[in-house]
């Protein structure tokens, strides 16, 4: 079967070629990874993905070498397989090839070689990704949030409270609010106020989850006013993190979240009132018992039994 495949990696027929690449991975031949370097470099688009897409994971110098060559394939597909195989790369020694990819001047480039370091966090990437906020390229910007944000180191709290509420980018101002996930409370509660009142809702769903991860003093009455937003993904993270702070002043808002028609709100409400506790609760979680869905009906019982619990 192995000599088969290495015949069949050498056809004139490039969908075979191709076929063969796939069933490298799981094949027994002794140099696979020279195969697939081969197959990187091969002249057809699809099998140079294929190739792509078998390196991940793998850690050797020379696969690392050879995907961020394929970072500028002419092929947009081969790029973006590369981009995700190097994207689950583990060993920091990989880092100082990342390091100069992430200085090219391709903005595609930059931004892949940037989420290759953030899993690898590697200390000296910190002033690359510093330096790449200030970047044209949304793309660039985001990826550099989620290094910094990978890195945590509190020089980069002032940066990264700046991108939270004034990058122009909201996909980029909501990665950078839910980077501020690790910072303390007292430096990134304004931040996260003013991003609960961000014009997309993805950033204020993203702010009212950070919020319930730090659990910051003085949150409370921003998170009881985005019970009400206009989209209930908001609300769903809204009542979680005021459940996990144990917000007493909340259990009305998380009553009315109780009769909401999404069936997710109805059951994170339920979940919180469990958690804060209050009487106050007892008679809309006992209606609950009876609501359509299961889960809601499962988290109401549970709460009741928690409030009991605390009496």
């Amino acid at each position: 079967m192995e000599e088969d495949i290495e015949t069949r990696l050498k056809s004139a027929d490039s969908e075979v070629r191709r076929i063969a690449v796939m069933e490298l991975v799981y094949s027994d031949v002794e140099d696979m990874l020279g195969c697939l370097l081969i197959a990187i470099a091969d002249s057809d688009t699809s099998v140079r993905t294929e190739a792509a897409k078998a390196l991940e994971g793998v850690e050797e110098d020379e696969a690392v070498a050879a995907l961020l060559q394929a970072l500028s394939d002419s092929s947009e597909e081969v790029r973006q397989a590369a981009a995700y195989s190097l994207a689950e790369l583990k060993e920091p020694r990989h880092g100082a090839a990342s390091l100069k990819k992430a200085a090219a001047p391709d903005p595609f480039v930059q931004a892949a070689a940037l989420r290759a370091l953030r899993e690898l966090r590697v200390p000296q990437a910190f002033d690359c990704a510093l330096s790449a906020l200030a970047g044209d390229s949304p793309a660039v910007r985001r990826e550099a949030v989620g290094v910094l944000g990978y890195l945590k180191q509190p020089a980069a709290l002032g940066p990264l409270t700046r991108i939270a509420t004034q990058d122009s980018d909201a996909n980029v101002r909501r990665a950078a609010v839910g980077a501020l996930g690790y910072a303390a409370d007292v430096d990134v509660l304004p931040a996260l106020t003013a991003a609960l009142s961000d014009e997309s809702w993805q950033v204020r769903e993203e702010a009212a989850s950070t919020m319930g991860k730090l659990l910051p003093a003085g949150a409370e009455p921003q998170l009881i006013a985005a019970m009400q937003d206009e989209y209930w993904q908001v609300r769903v993270r809204a009542a979680r993190s005021l459940g996990r702070m144990k917000v007493a002043a909340a259990v009305p808002s998380l009553i009315e979240a109780l009769g909401h028609e999404i069936s997710n709100l109805r059951k994170e409400a339920a979940i919180a009132l469990g958690e804060v506790r209050d009487a106050r609760a007892v008679p809309a979680l006992e209606s609950a018992l009876g609501d359509v869905d299961p889960d809601v009906r499962k988290m109401a019982r549970l709460a009741l039994v928690s409030i009991a619990q605390a009496a």
